[in-house]
Protein backbone atom coordinates (compact mmCIF):
# COMPACT_ATOMS: atom_id res chain seq x y z
CA UNK A 1 0.00 0.00 0.00
CA UNK A 2 1.54 3.32 -1.03
CA UNK A 3 1.11 6.51 0.97
CA UNK A 4 1.28 10.15 -0.13
CA UNK A 5 5.01 10.42 0.59
CA UNK A 6 5.68 7.49 -1.73
CA UNK A 7 3.42 9.06 -4.33
CA UNK A 8 5.35 12.30 -4.17
CA UNK A 9 8.64 10.44 -4.58
CA UNK A 10 7.18 8.81 -7.72
CA UNK A 11 6.21 12.25 -9.03
CA UNK A 12 9.63 13.71 -8.18
CA UNK A 13 11.33 10.90 -10.12
CA UNK A 14 8.74 11.00 -12.95
CA UNK A 15 8.14 7.28 -12.52
CA UNK A 16 5.90 6.14 -15.37
CA UNK A 17 5.13 2.87 -13.57
CA UNK A 18 2.55 4.80 -11.54
CA UNK A 19 0.79 6.40 -14.52
CA UNK A 20 -2.87 5.51 -14.14
CA UNK A 21 -2.38 4.24 -10.59
CA UNK A 22 -2.92 7.73 -9.18
CA UNK A 23 -3.10 11.35 -10.35
CA UNK A 24 -1.40 14.43 -8.95
CA UNK A 25 -3.40 17.64 -8.61
CA UNK A 26 -1.51 20.92 -8.10
CA UNK A 27 -3.44 23.50 -6.09
CA UNK A 28 -1.44 26.48 -7.37
CA UNK A 29 -2.16 25.74 -11.04
CA UNK A 30 -5.54 24.01 -10.85
CA UNK A 31 -4.42 21.14 -13.07
CA UNK A 32 -3.92 17.41 -12.52
CA UNK A 33 -1.18 15.31 -14.11
CA UNK A 34 0.13 11.81 -14.45
CA UNK A 35 3.10 11.01 -12.16
CA UNK A 36 5.53 11.05 -15.10
CA UNK A 37 4.55 14.55 -16.29
CA UNK A 38 7.69 16.26 -17.65
CA UNK A 39 6.76 19.63 -16.14
CA UNK A 40 8.69 21.08 -13.21
CA UNK A 41 7.96 19.05 -10.09
CA UNK A 42 5.55 20.98 -7.84
CA UNK A 43 6.24 21.50 -4.16
CA UNK A 44 4.94 18.75 -1.91
CA UNK A 45 2.68 21.18 -0.01
CA UNK A 46 0.87 22.03 -3.25
CA UNK A 47 0.15 18.41 -4.24
CA UNK A 48 -3.02 16.44 -3.66
CA UNK A 49 -3.33 12.85 -4.89
CA UNK A 50 -6.41 11.20 -6.35
CA UNK A 51 -7.03 7.56 -7.27
CA UNK A 52 -8.93 8.43 -10.46
CA UNK A 53 -9.08 11.21 -13.03
CA UNK A 54 -12.78 11.53 -12.24
CA UNK A 55 -12.00 12.34 -8.60
CA UNK A 56 -9.53 15.06 -9.65
CA UNK A 57 -12.08 16.51 -12.07
CA UNK A 58 -14.76 16.43 -9.37
CA UNK A 59 -12.46 18.45 -7.11
CA UNK A 60 -12.27 21.16 -9.75
CA UNK A 61 -8.95 20.36 -11.46
CA UNK A 62 -8.50 20.27 -15.23
CA UNK A 63 -6.36 17.86 -17.22
CA UNK A 64 -2.78 18.84 -18.01
CA UNK A 65 -2.41 19.56 -21.71
CA UNK A 66 1.23 18.56 -21.63
CA UNK A 67 1.09 15.02 -20.21
CA UNK A 68 -2.56 14.20 -21.08
CA UNK A 69 -3.34 12.23 -17.93
CA UNK A 70 -6.56 10.86 -19.45
CA UNK A 71 -4.57 8.78 -21.96
CA UNK A 72 -2.59 6.69 -19.46
CA UNK A 73 -3.06 2.94 -19.02
CA UNK A 74 -5.78 1.96 -16.59
CA UNK A 75 -4.92 1.02 -13.05
CA UNK A 76 -3.92 -2.65 -12.77
CA UNK A 77 -6.21 -2.88 -9.76
CA UNK A 78 -9.34 -2.55 -11.90
CA UNK A 79 -7.96 -5.13 -14.29
CA UNK A 80 -7.70 -7.87 -11.67
CA UNK A 81 -9.59 -7.04 -8.47
CA UNK A 82 -12.52 -9.33 -7.74
CA UNK A 83 -14.38 -7.06 -5.30
CA UNK A 84 -17.27 -4.72 -6.05
CA UNK A 85 -15.09 -1.76 -6.99
CA UNK A 86 -12.96 -3.74 -9.42
CA UNK A 87 -15.99 -5.34 -11.05
CA UNK A 88 -17.74 -1.98 -11.32
CA UNK A 89 -14.71 -0.34 -12.94
CA UNK A 90 -14.52 -3.07 -15.58
CA UNK A 91 -18.18 -2.60 -16.48
CA UNK A 92 -17.87 1.19 -16.53
CA UNK A 93 -14.87 0.80 -18.84
CA UNK A 94 -16.99 -1.33 -21.16
CA UNK A 95 -19.58 1.47 -21.39
CA UNK A 96 -22.35 -0.07 -19.30
CA UNK A 97 -23.27 3.24 -17.61
CA UNK A 98 -23.57 4.97 -20.98
CA UNK A 99 -25.84 2.23 -22.30
CA UNK A 100 -27.86 1.16 -19.24
CA UNK A 101 -27.40 3.92 -16.69
CA UNK A 102 -26.38 3.58 -13.05
CA UNK A 103 -29.40 1.36 -12.32
CA UNK A 104 -28.30 -1.05 -15.03
CA UNK A 105 -24.76 -1.13 -13.65
CA UNK A 106 -25.99 -1.71 -10.09
CA UNK A 107 -28.32 -4.48 -11.27
CA UNK A 108 -25.48 -6.35 -12.94
CA UNK A 109 -23.44 -6.11 -9.77
CA UNK A 110 -26.27 -7.17 -7.47
CA UNK A 111 -26.27 -3.95 -5.42
CA UNK A 112 -28.59 -0.99 -5.10
CA UNK A 113 -27.62 2.24 -6.84
CA UNK A 114 -27.16 3.91 -3.46
CA UNK A 115 -24.82 1.18 -2.17
CA UNK A 116 -22.80 1.31 -5.36
CA UNK A 117 -22.52 5.10 -5.24
CA UNK A 118 -21.40 5.01 -1.62
CA UNK A 119 -18.70 2.36 -2.10
CA UNK A 120 -17.23 3.87 -5.26
CA UNK A 121 -17.16 7.37 -3.77
CA UNK A 122 -15.55 6.15 -0.55
CA UNK A 123 -12.69 4.40 -2.34
CA UNK A 124 -12.32 6.28 -5.62
CA UNK A 125 -13.53 9.75 -4.76
CA UNK A 126 -16.13 9.61 -7.53
CA UNK A 127 -19.39 7.81 -8.23
CA UNK A 128 -20.33 5.84 -11.36
CA UNK A 129 -21.69 8.87 -13.22
CA UNK A 130 -18.50 10.87 -12.65
CA UNK A 131 -16.32 7.92 -13.63
CA UNK A 132 -18.29 7.38 -16.84
CA UNK A 133 -18.20 11.12 -17.54
CA UNK A 134 -14.39 11.12 -17.33
CA UNK A 135 -14.25 8.33 -19.89
CA UNK A 136 -16.67 10.20 -22.17
CA UNK A 137 -14.47 13.29 -21.96
CA UNK A 138 -11.42 11.25 -22.98
CA UNK A 139 -13.31 9.75 -25.93
CA UNK A 140 -14.48 13.22 -26.95
CA UNK A 141 -10.93 14.56 -26.95
CA UNK A 142 -9.75 11.58 -28.99
CA UNK A 143 -12.46 12.09 -31.62
CA UNK A 144 -11.99 15.86 -31.74
CA UNK A 145 -8.25 15.55 -32.27
CA UNK A 146 -8.14 12.50 -34.54
CA UNK A 147 -11.16 12.92 -36.83
CA UNK A 148 -12.92 15.62 -38.82
CA UNK A 149 -16.35 14.63 -37.52
CA UNK A 150 -18.71 17.55 -36.85
CA UNK A 151 -18.70 18.55 -33.19
CA UNK A 152 -22.34 17.51 -32.80
CA UNK A 153 -21.56 13.98 -34.00
CA UNK A 154 -18.57 13.80 -31.66
CA UNK A 155 -20.84 14.71 -28.74
CA UNK A 156 -23.21 11.81 -29.26
CA UNK A 157 -20.51 9.36 -30.38
CA UNK A 158 -18.73 10.03 -27.07
CA UNK A 159 -21.81 9.02 -25.12
CA UNK A 160 -23.12 12.43 -24.07
CA UNK A 161 -26.87 12.87 -23.86
CA UNK A 162 -26.83 16.42 -25.23
CA UNK A 163 -24.53 18.88 -26.96
CA UNK A 164 -24.81 21.23 -24.00
CA UNK A 165 -23.62 18.54 -21.60
CA UNK A 166 -20.78 17.77 -23.99
CA UNK A 167 -19.69 21.42 -24.24
CA UNK A 168 -19.84 21.95 -20.48
CA UNK A 169 -17.82 18.81 -19.74
CA UNK A 170 -15.10 19.53 -22.29
CA UNK A 171 -14.68 23.08 -21.00
CA UNK A 172 -14.54 21.88 -17.41
CA UNK A 173 -12.10 19.03 -17.96
CA UNK A 174 -9.78 20.58 -20.55
CA UNK A 175 -10.31 24.33 -20.05
CA UNK A 176 -11.03 24.57 -23.77
CA UNK A 177 -14.10 24.64 -25.96
CA UNK A 178 -14.48 21.61 -28.23
CA UNK A 179 -13.39 23.73 -31.19
CA UNK A 180 -10.40 25.02 -29.26
CA UNK A 181 -9.42 21.50 -28.27
CA UNK A 182 -9.56 20.45 -31.90
CA UNK A 183 -7.39 23.37 -32.99
CA UNK A 184 -4.58 22.23 -30.69
CA UNK A 185 -3.78 19.49 -33.22
CA UNK A 186 -2.87 20.60 -36.70
CA UNK A 187 -4.96 19.11 -39.49
CA UNK A 188 -1.87 17.45 -40.94
CA UNK A 189 -1.42 15.46 -37.75
CA UNK A 190 -4.97 14.12 -37.68
CA UNK A 191 -4.77 10.37 -37.33
CA UNK A 192 -7.64 9.43 -39.61
CA UNK A 193 -7.35 5.94 -41.02
CA UNK A 194 -8.70 4.54 -44.31
CA UNK A 195 -12.44 4.62 -44.99
CA UNK A 196 -13.09 6.86 -42.01
CA UNK A 197 -11.24 4.63 -39.58
CA UNK A 198 -9.42 5.78 -36.48
CA UNK A 199 -5.72 5.48 -35.72
CA UNK A 200 -4.82 5.55 -32.06
CA UNK A 201 -2.26 4.39 -29.54
CA UNK A 202 -2.95 1.77 -26.90
CA UNK A 203 -0.82 2.81 -23.93
CA UNK A 204 0.84 0.31 -21.62
CA UNK A 205 3.24 0.52 -18.69
CA UNK A 206 6.54 -1.25 -18.18
CA UNK A 207 7.92 -3.78 -20.63
CA UNK A 208 5.79 -5.64 -23.16
CA UNK A 209 6.62 -8.91 -24.93
CA UNK A 210 4.46 -8.36 -27.99
CA UNK A 211 5.89 -11.44 -29.73
CA UNK A 212 4.35 -13.64 -27.05
CA UNK A 213 0.97 -11.95 -27.50
CA UNK A 214 1.00 -12.19 -31.30
CA UNK A 215 2.24 -15.81 -31.23
CA UNK A 216 -0.49 -16.77 -28.76
CA UNK A 217 -3.25 -15.17 -30.85
CA UNK A 218 -1.89 -16.35 -34.20
CA UNK A 219 -1.91 -19.97 -33.04
CA UNK A 220 -5.65 -19.71 -32.43
CA UNK A 221 -6.71 -17.31 -35.19
CA UNK A 222 -10.07 -18.42 -36.62
CA UNK A 223 -10.12 -17.83 -40.41
CA UNK A 224 -12.66 -15.22 -41.40
CA UNK A 225 -12.80 -13.81 -37.86
CA UNK A 226 -9.15 -13.04 -37.11
CA UNK A 227 -5.75 -13.16 -38.76
CA UNK A 228 -2.12 -12.19 -38.28
CA UNK A 229 -0.51 -10.45 -41.28
CA UNK A 230 2.72 -8.55 -42.00
CA UNK A 231 2.49 -4.96 -40.79
CA UNK A 232 3.35 -1.75 -42.61
CA UNK A 233 6.73 -1.44 -40.85
CA UNK A 234 9.48 -4.00 -41.49
CA UNK A 235 9.46 -6.84 -39.00
CA UNK A 236 6.07 -5.89 -37.56
CA UNK A 237 3.20 -8.35 -37.37
CA UNK A 238 -0.37 -7.09 -37.19
CA UNK A 239 -3.23 -8.84 -35.46
CA UNK A 240 -6.59 -8.17 -37.14
CA UNK A 241 -10.06 -9.27 -36.10
CA UNK A 242 -13.75 -8.49 -36.29
CA UNK A 243 -15.58 -7.20 -33.22
CA UNK A 244 -19.22 -7.62 -32.25
CA UNK A 245 -20.09 -4.43 -30.34
CA UNK A 246 -23.22 -3.06 -28.62
CA UNK A 247 -24.20 -0.68 -31.44
CA UNK A 248 -22.70 -2.43 -34.46
CA UNK A 249 -19.54 -4.19 -35.51
CA UNK A 250 -15.95 -3.20 -36.06
CA UNK A 251 -12.59 -4.27 -37.45
CA UNK A 252 -9.53 -3.81 -35.27
CA UNK A 253 -5.87 -3.93 -36.21
CA UNK A 254 -3.13 -3.92 -33.57
CA UNK A 255 0.56 -3.85 -34.47
CA UNK A 256 3.18 -5.65 -32.45
CA UNK A 257 6.50 -4.00 -31.69
CA UNK A 258 9.15 -3.84 -34.41
CA UNK A 259 12.52 -5.54 -33.84
CA UNK A 260 14.16 -2.18 -33.11
CA UNK A 261 11.45 -0.90 -30.78
CA UNK A 262 12.21 -0.97 -27.06
CA UNK A 263 9.94 -3.20 -25.01
CA UNK A 264 9.18 -0.11 -22.93
CA UNK A 265 8.07 1.97 -25.92
CA UNK A 266 4.82 2.71 -24.12
CA UNK A 267 2.16 2.07 -26.75
CA UNK A 268 0.92 -0.24 -29.52
CA UNK A 269 -0.38 1.23 -32.75
CA UNK A 270 -4.05 0.44 -33.37
CA UNK A 271 -6.54 1.11 -36.14
CA UNK A 272 -10.29 0.79 -35.77
CA UNK A 273 -13.14 0.88 -38.26
CA UNK A 274 -16.51 1.05 -36.56
CA UNK A 275 -20.00 1.09 -38.00
CA UNK A 276 -21.07 3.25 -35.03
CA UNK A 277 -18.61 5.54 -33.25
CA UNK A 278 -20.51 5.13 -30.00
CA UNK A 279 -18.67 1.80 -29.76
CA UNK A 280 -15.22 3.44 -29.63
CA UNK A 281 -14.80 3.32 -25.84
CA UNK A 282 -16.03 -0.27 -25.66
CA UNK A 283 -13.82 -1.42 -28.53
CA UNK A 284 -10.71 0.13 -26.98
CA UNK A 285 -11.55 -1.33 -23.57
CA UNK A 286 -11.90 -4.83 -25.02
CA UNK A 287 -8.68 -4.63 -27.03
CA UNK A 288 -6.84 -3.48 -23.93
CA UNK A 289 -8.21 -6.51 -22.09
CA UNK A 290 -7.21 -8.85 -24.93
CA UNK A 291 -3.61 -7.61 -24.83
CA UNK A 292 -3.57 -7.21 -21.01
CA UNK A 293 -2.31 -3.64 -21.40
CA UNK A 294 -3.41 -2.41 -17.97
CA UNK A 295 -1.23 -4.93 -16.15
CA UNK A 296 1.74 -3.98 -13.97
CA UNK A 297 4.55 -6.13 -15.40
CA UNK A 298 7.07 -4.72 -12.94
CA UNK A 299 5.13 -6.09 -9.98
CA UNK A 300 4.62 -9.45 -11.70
CA UNK A 301 8.20 -9.82 -12.91
CA UNK A 302 9.64 -8.71 -9.58
CA UNK A 303 8.00 -11.63 -7.80
CA UNK A 304 8.36 -14.28 -10.49
CA UNK A 305 11.88 -13.10 -11.28
CA UNK A 306 12.98 -13.85 -7.73
CA UNK A 307 11.89 -17.47 -8.07
CA UNK A 308 14.76 -19.92 -8.70
CA UNK A 309 12.76 -21.78 -11.34
CA UNK A 310 11.33 -18.84 -13.33
CA UNK A 311 13.94 -16.16 -12.67
CA UNK A 312 16.11 -16.74 -15.73
CA UNK A 313 13.08 -16.84 -18.00
CA UNK A 314 11.76 -13.56 -16.57
CA UNK A 315 15.11 -11.85 -17.14
CA UNK A 316 15.28 -13.19 -20.70
CA UNK A 317 11.70 -12.21 -21.59
CA UNK A 318 10.41 -9.34 -19.43
CA UNK A 319 6.87 -8.08 -19.83
CA UNK A 320 5.06 -11.34 -20.63
CA UNK A 321 1.30 -10.69 -20.45
CA UNK A 322 -1.73 -12.89 -19.79
CA UNK A 323 -4.03 -12.39 -22.81
CA UNK A 324 -7.71 -11.77 -22.15
CA UNK A 325 -10.55 -11.61 -24.67
CA UNK A 326 -12.85 -9.36 -26.67
CA UNK A 327 -15.94 -11.49 -26.02
CA UNK A 328 -16.22 -13.90 -23.07
CA UNK A 329 -18.92 -15.95 -24.82
CA UNK A 330 -16.65 -16.50 -27.81
CA UNK A 331 -13.82 -17.54 -25.53
CA UNK A 332 -16.03 -20.01 -23.67
CA UNK A 333 -17.21 -21.61 -26.91
CA UNK A 334 -13.67 -21.94 -28.20
CA UNK A 335 -12.48 -23.50 -24.94
CA UNK A 336 -15.05 -26.28 -25.30
CA UNK A 337 -14.31 -26.73 -29.01
CA UNK A 338 -10.66 -27.32 -28.12
CA UNK A 339 -11.28 -30.12 -25.64
CA UNK A 340 -9.38 -33.31 -26.51
CA UNK A 341 -8.50 -32.14 -30.01
CA UNK A 342 -5.52 -30.45 -31.64
CA UNK A 343 -5.01 -26.74 -32.12
CA UNK A 344 -5.52 -27.17 -35.86
CA UNK A 345 -8.68 -29.24 -35.38
CA UNK A 346 -10.16 -26.78 -32.89
CA UNK A 347 -9.44 -23.85 -35.17
CA UNK A 348 -10.89 -25.69 -38.17
CA UNK A 349 -14.08 -26.52 -36.28
CA UNK A 350 -14.41 -22.94 -35.06
CA UNK A 351 -13.97 -21.70 -38.63
CA UNK A 352 -16.71 -24.04 -39.89
CA UNK A 353 -19.12 -22.84 -37.21
CA UNK A 354 -18.22 -19.23 -37.96
CA UNK A 355 -18.84 -19.77 -41.67
CA UNK A 356 -22.22 -21.38 -40.94
CA UNK A 357 -23.52 -19.33 -38.02
CA UNK A 358 -21.44 -16.14 -37.89
CA UNK A 359 -23.01 -12.94 -39.20
CA UNK A 360 -21.23 -11.92 -42.44
CA UNK A 361 -19.74 -8.47 -42.80
CA UNK A 362 -21.29 -6.16 -45.42
CA UNK A 363 -17.98 -6.39 -47.27
CA UNK A 364 -14.81 -8.39 -46.53
CA UNK A 365 -11.66 -6.74 -45.22
CA UNK A 366 -8.60 -8.71 -46.19
CA UNK A 367 -9.13 -12.18 -44.79
CA UNK A 368 -11.92 -11.05 -42.45
CA UNK A 369 -15.48 -11.57 -43.59
CA UNK A 370 -17.66 -12.37 -40.55
CA UNK A 371 -18.27 -12.14 -36.84
CA UNK A 372 -17.86 -15.08 -34.50
CA UNK A 373 -21.24 -16.79 -33.89
CA UNK A 374 -23.26 -15.70 -30.88
CA UNK A 375 -24.01 -18.11 -28.07
CA UNK A 376 -27.70 -17.97 -28.98
CA UNK A 377 -26.98 -19.00 -32.57
CA UNK A 378 -24.84 -21.96 -31.50
CA UNK A 379 -27.34 -23.07 -28.85
CA UNK A 380 -29.76 -23.76 -31.72
CA UNK A 381 -27.13 -25.15 -34.10
CA UNK A 382 -27.96 -28.20 -36.19
CA UNK A 383 -26.24 -31.20 -34.52
CA UNK A 384 -25.04 -32.26 -37.96
CA UNK A 385 -22.88 -29.12 -38.07
CA UNK A 386 -21.10 -30.03 -34.83
CA UNK A 387 -18.38 -32.43 -35.93
CA UNK A 388 -17.57 -33.71 -32.46
CA UNK A 389 -18.56 -36.54 -30.13
CA UNK A 390 -22.05 -36.49 -28.63
CA UNK A 391 -20.82 -35.66 -25.12
CA UNK A 392 -19.00 -32.57 -26.36
CA UNK A 393 -22.02 -31.52 -28.42
CA UNK A 394 -24.10 -31.56 -25.26
CA UNK A 395 -21.42 -29.61 -23.43
CA UNK A 396 -21.26 -26.97 -26.18
CA UNK A 397 -24.99 -26.52 -26.69
CA UNK A 398 -25.63 -26.58 -22.94
CA UNK A 399 -23.01 -23.92 -22.32
CA UNK A 400 -24.30 -21.75 -25.18
CA UNK A 401 -27.89 -22.03 -23.93
CA UNK A 402 -26.81 -21.03 -20.42
CA UNK A 403 -24.84 -18.05 -21.74
CA UNK A 404 -27.67 -16.94 -24.02
CA UNK A 405 -30.33 -17.06 -21.31
CA UNK A 406 -28.04 -15.48 -18.71
CA UNK A 407 -28.00 -18.31 -16.17
CA UNK A 408 -24.20 -18.28 -16.60
CA UNK A 409 -22.44 -14.92 -16.83
CA UNK A 410 -18.85 -14.24 -17.79
CA UNK A 411 -18.81 -10.45 -18.10
CA UNK A 412 -16.43 -8.22 -16.17
CA UNK A 413 -18.97 -7.55 -13.41
CA UNK A 414 -19.62 -11.15 -12.40
CA UNK A 415 -18.36 -12.66 -9.16
CA UNK A 416 -15.64 -15.14 -10.13
CA UNK A 417 -16.58 -17.75 -7.55
CA UNK A 418 -20.22 -17.66 -8.61
CA UNK A 419 -19.28 -17.92 -12.27
CA UNK A 420 -17.01 -20.90 -11.54
CA UNK A 421 -19.77 -22.69 -9.61
CA UNK A 422 -22.29 -22.03 -12.39
CA UNK A 423 -19.90 -23.37 -15.03
CA UNK A 424 -19.08 -26.52 -13.06
CA UNK A 425 -22.80 -27.28 -12.79
CA UNK A 426 -22.98 -27.66 -16.58
CA UNK A 427 -22.37 -31.10 -18.17
CA UNK A 428 -18.94 -31.52 -19.71
CA UNK A 429 -17.41 -28.46 -18.01
CA UNK A 430 -14.66 -29.41 -15.57
CA UNK A 431 -11.94 -27.71 -13.52
CA UNK A 432 -9.54 -27.16 -16.42
CA UNK A 433 -12.10 -25.28 -18.52
CA UNK A 434 -13.21 -23.26 -15.50
CA UNK A 435 -9.61 -22.35 -14.68
CA UNK A 436 -8.88 -21.37 -18.28
CA UNK A 437 -11.97 -19.16 -18.39
CA UNK A 438 -11.14 -17.59 -15.03
CA UNK A 439 -7.71 -16.74 -16.38
CA UNK A 440 -8.79 -15.26 -19.70
CA UNK A 441 -12.48 -14.33 -19.50
CA UNK A 442 -12.56 -13.12 -15.88
CA UNK A 443 -9.03 -11.60 -15.72
CA UNK A 444 -8.03 -13.66 -12.69
CA UNK A 445 -4.26 -13.16 -12.27
CA UNK A 446 -3.84 -16.14 -9.94
CA UNK A 447 -4.96 -19.26 -11.83
CA UNK A 448 -2.78 -22.33 -12.05
CA UNK A 449 -3.49 -25.34 -14.28
CA UNK A 450 -1.58 -28.24 -12.71
CA UNK A 451 -2.88 -30.88 -15.12
CA UNK A 452 -2.16 -28.87 -18.26
CA UNK A 453 0.26 -30.61 -20.63
CA UNK A 454 1.96 -27.35 -21.61
CA UNK A 455 2.48 -26.52 -17.95
CA UNK A 456 3.99 -29.95 -17.38
CA UNK A 457 6.36 -29.59 -20.35
CA UNK A 458 7.35 -26.12 -19.16
CA UNK A 459 8.14 -27.35 -15.67
CA UNK A 460 10.22 -30.20 -17.06
CA UNK A 461 12.03 -27.82 -19.44
CA UNK A 462 12.98 -25.66 -16.47
CA UNK A 463 14.17 -28.63 -14.43
CA UNK A 464 11.19 -29.23 -12.12
CA UNK A 465 8.86 -32.18 -11.67
CA UNK A 466 5.90 -32.07 -14.00
CA UNK A 467 3.30 -34.14 -12.16
CA UNK A 468 0.18 -32.21 -11.00
CA UNK A 469 0.81 -32.65 -7.27
CA UNK A 470 4.40 -31.41 -7.43
CA UNK A 471 3.39 -28.64 -9.84
CA UNK A 472 0.74 -27.35 -7.43
CA UNK A 473 3.25 -27.25 -4.59
CA UNK A 474 5.84 -25.49 -6.76
CA UNK A 475 3.33 -22.88 -7.90
CA UNK A 476 2.30 -21.78 -4.40
CA UNK A 477 5.16 -19.31 -4.18
CA UNK A 478 4.02 -17.65 -7.43
CA UNK A 479 0.74 -16.35 -5.99
CA UNK A 480 -0.89 -13.96 -6.72
CA UNK A 481 0.54 -14.07 -10.26
CA UNK A 482 0.13 -17.72 -11.18
CA UNK A 483 -1.71 -16.93 -14.42
CA UNK A 484 1.42 -15.15 -15.63
CA UNK A 485 3.53 -18.08 -14.46
CA UNK A 486 1.39 -20.41 -16.59
CA UNK A 487 2.15 -18.33 -19.68
CA UNK A 488 5.84 -18.42 -18.82
CA UNK A 489 5.73 -22.20 -18.53
CA UNK A 490 3.96 -22.45 -21.88
CA UNK A 491 6.59 -20.19 -23.43
CA UNK A 492 9.41 -22.18 -21.81
CA UNK A 493 8.01 -25.43 -23.15
CA UNK A 494 7.78 -23.97 -26.64
CA UNK A 495 11.31 -22.57 -26.53
CA UNK A 496 12.70 -25.87 -25.31
CA UNK A 497 11.02 -27.72 -28.13
CA UNK A 498 9.30 -30.07 -25.69
CA UNK A 499 6.46 -30.55 -28.12
CA UNK A 500 7.53 -28.53 -31.15
CA UNK A 501 7.59 -31.55 -33.40
CA UNK A 502 3.95 -32.18 -32.57
CA UNK A 503 2.85 -28.65 -33.40
CA UNK A 504 2.52 -29.40 -37.09
CA UNK A 505 1.00 -32.85 -36.59
CA UNK A 506 -1.54 -31.77 -34.00
CA UNK A 507 -1.51 -31.07 -30.29
CA UNK A 508 -4.17 -30.82 -27.63
CA UNK A 509 -5.57 -27.31 -27.61
CA UNK A 510 -7.29 -27.12 -24.26
CA UNK A 511 -8.62 -29.13 -21.37
CA UNK A 512 -10.19 -32.55 -21.59
CA UNK A 513 -13.14 -32.23 -19.28
CA UNK A 514 -15.10 -34.82 -21.26
CA UNK A 515 -14.81 -38.61 -21.44
CA UNK A 516 -12.25 -40.09 -23.89
CA UNK A 517 -13.21 -40.07 -27.56
CA UNK A 518 -10.77 -42.56 -29.00
CA UNK A 519 -7.67 -40.52 -28.20
CA UNK A 520 -5.12 -42.70 -26.48
CA UNK A 521 -3.69 -41.62 -23.17
CA UNK A 522 -0.23 -41.28 -24.70
CA UNK A 523 -1.48 -38.84 -27.31
CA UNK A 524 -3.75 -36.99 -24.92
CA UNK A 525 -0.84 -36.44 -22.59
CA UNK A 526 1.51 -35.24 -25.29
CA UNK A 527 0.31 -31.62 -25.22
CA UNK A 528 2.28 -28.62 -26.34
CA UNK A 529 2.22 -25.13 -24.91
CA UNK A 530 -1.37 -24.00 -24.48
CA UNK A 531 -2.62 -27.61 -24.44
CA UNK A 532 -3.85 -29.55 -21.46
CA UNK A 533 -3.91 -33.13 -20.27
CA UNK A 534 -6.80 -34.18 -18.08
CA UNK A 535 -6.01 -35.09 -14.48
CA UNK A 536 -6.90 -38.69 -13.66
CA UNK A 537 -9.33 -37.70 -10.91
CA UNK A 538 -11.25 -35.45 -13.27
CA UNK A 539 -11.26 -38.17 -15.94
CA UNK A 540 -12.82 -40.66 -13.54
CA UNK A 541 -15.33 -38.09 -12.35
CA UNK A 542 -16.51 -37.28 -15.86
CA UNK A 543 -16.59 -40.88 -17.04
CA UNK A 544 -18.91 -41.82 -14.21
CA UNK A 545 -21.15 -38.76 -14.62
Amino acid sequence: MIDDDMRYRAVDSRDSRFDGVFFTAVTTTGIYCRPSCPAVTPKRVNCTFYPTAAAAQGAGFRACRRCRPDSVPGSPEWNHRADLVGRAMRLIGDGVVDRDGVAGLAGRLGYSSRQLQRQLTAELGAGPIALARARRAHTARLLLQTTDLPVTEVAFASGFASVRQFNDTVREVYDRTPSGLREEVAAGRRAVGPAGGLTLRLAYRGALDSDHLIDFLALRAVPGVEEVVPGARPGVRTYRRTLALPYGHGIAEVDGLAPGDPATRGWLDCRLRLTDLRDLTTAVHRLRALFDLDADPDAVDEQLGADPLLGAHVRARPGLRSPGHVDPHELAVRAVLGQQVTVVAARTLAARLAAKYGAPLPEPSGGLDRLFPTAAALADADPADLAMPAARKRALTGLCAALAEGSVRLDGGVDREQAAADLLALPGIGPWTVGYLRMRALADPDVFLPGDAGVRHGLIALGAAGDPKSATTTAQTWAPWRSYAVHRLWAAASAAGAAAAESAAGIPEAGTDLPPTGVTNSRADRGAPHGAARPAAEKAERETA
